[in-house]
């Protein structure tokens, strides 16, 4: 376990309280692969990932933020008992803005999603309710 892990998870048994659930990020959903390779990272995305959600595995991270996209070689290639937290979550039609690896609600849980991030679709909408609900029934859709 990594020093970083182990000592957030001391700090909650010292306060008595239920220790977070620790994430560790791949690659940021807004980046392509040409993006990547530009900040020095080398190798195919999904690969990257992989080897980076075998070390938030043995670092004793509880999980990773990854785009959807990544959920089928993760599924493939298990890094133990990783839950998986997917941004880069696009309702069929709305803006990409700057996300680059996305998927619609429906596509990521068909893909085995099962936290979904979804900001902007939501946050800048005319009405936030509304396009919550109408995510909530794409899934439901899909279920």
């Amino acid at each position: 376990m990594s020093a970083a892990a182990a000592a957030a998870k001391e700090a909650a048994n010292t306060l008595g309280v239920t220790p977070p659930r620790l994430l560790g990020v791949t690659i940021l959903t807004s980046m392509d692969q040409e993006q990547a390779e530009g900040v020095g990272l080398s190798g195919q995305i999904e690969k990257m990932v992989l080897k980076l959600a075998r070390l938030a595995d043995s670092s004793g991270l509880d999980g990773i933020v990854c785009s959807p996209l990544e959920l089928d070689a993760l599924a493939a290639n298990r890094p133990g008992d990783l839950f998986f937290v997917t941004p880069g979550i696009r309702p069929a039609g709305a803006d990409v803005n700057d996300q680059s690896r996305i998927t619609t609600p429906a596509q990521a849980v068909a893909k085995g999603a099962r936290h979904l991030v979804v900001g902007r679709p939501i946050t800048q909408a005319d009405n936030p309710a509304e396009a919550a609900h109408r995510i909530v029934e794409e899934i439901a859709g899909e279920l």
